[in-house]
């Protein structure tokens, strides 16, 4: 039996309900799966309701963009009581106004090239209204400005071309913390998306004094060495392993529930380590 411990629904920038996601995590025989919404904690009552008649396990998560010494890193928050939901929203509130802002100057600066996009309708097809560059994507994409969403991100909505300006981000190290004050596991997602060898090796021994309790050393995108090599820091630092397909549904159509690109495996005893922890 396989877990999946990183998955979005519709709550962030998936096309899955939160439902949706348990159903297919069922008909795959996946035996625990996580899901873990950019910023927000909106989806997860529909999720673990869902798995109350499941034979599948709900992991309660979140996905926290944080910044680091300048570099955007991802950390989970894996097995998320319902106590501190509101909590988090009241910590990302400020987080996501300032990422409102810079949306919506986002799209104006499109319109300034060229590419007209009614934000408004964005936001409204979104539910709890949370928009991020992916739904943006998705509307230059309907519009036809660009032929895909990843095409938009490497264009158009990357840094490089100007007219993205980043949000302010919480501190990853904050975050670990606040993570470990609620009684929940941190978990560094795909590290080497973000940082090189020697930039992880830095952040490490500061996340681990402050509780982070894992890292990803499975994931869709990591080839067989780059997996061993997640997996080797992770016994050198004492990091309980995690991984996840990142799975999107159809915003990432060649990434599957479970098996991302048909190279993840994750045994359930990954899981069974992480919830021993706790």
């Amino acid at each position: 039996m396989i877990c999946d411990l990183h998955t979005h629904s519709i709550y962030s920038d998936g096309t899955f309900s939160p439902s949706q996601i348990i159903k297919e995590a069922e008909k795959l025989q996946i035996g625990a799966v996580a899901l873990c919404d950019h910023n927000t904690v909106s989806g997860l009552d529909e999720f673990v309701a869902a798995a109350e008649t499941s034979r599948v396990i709900a992991v309660p998560g979140i996905e926290f963009s944080t910044e680091y010494e300048g570099k955007q890193l991802h950390i989970l928050g894996l097995f998320i009581k319902k106590e501190h939901y509101e909590e988090i929203i009241n910590i990302m509130n400020k987080f996501q106004r300032l990422k409102e802002e810079s949306n919506i100057n986002l799209v104006k600066r499109l319109a300034e090239k060229g590419y007209i996009l009614d934000y408004d309708e964005i936001k409204s097809k979104t539910p709890g209204n949370l928009v991020n560059r992916a739904h943006i994507a998705a509307a230059l994409t309907e519009k036809g400005y660009v032929s895909s969403n990843k095409e938009a991100f490497n264009t158009l909505l990357h840094s490089k071309f100007g007219l993205y300006i980043p949000p302010e981000r919480p501190s990853s190290i904050g975050i670990i913390k606040k993570i470990k004050d609620f009684g929940a596991l941190s978990v560094l997602a795909h590290p080497f998306l973000n940082l090189t060898e020697d930039k992880l090796r830095g952040f490490l021994p500061k996340a681990i004094s402050c509780g982070l309790d894992g890292m990803e050393s499975y994931y869709s995108l990591y080839d067989k060495k780059t997996s061993l090599l997640a997996a080797k820091i992770c016994d050198e630092y004492n990091l309980l392993k995690s991984g996840g397909s990142d799975f999107h549904g159809a915003n990432k159509p060649d990434i599957m529930l479970g098996t991302g690109m048909g190279n993840l495996h994750i045994p359930f005893g990954v899981y069974a380590e992480l919830r021993n922890k706790i």
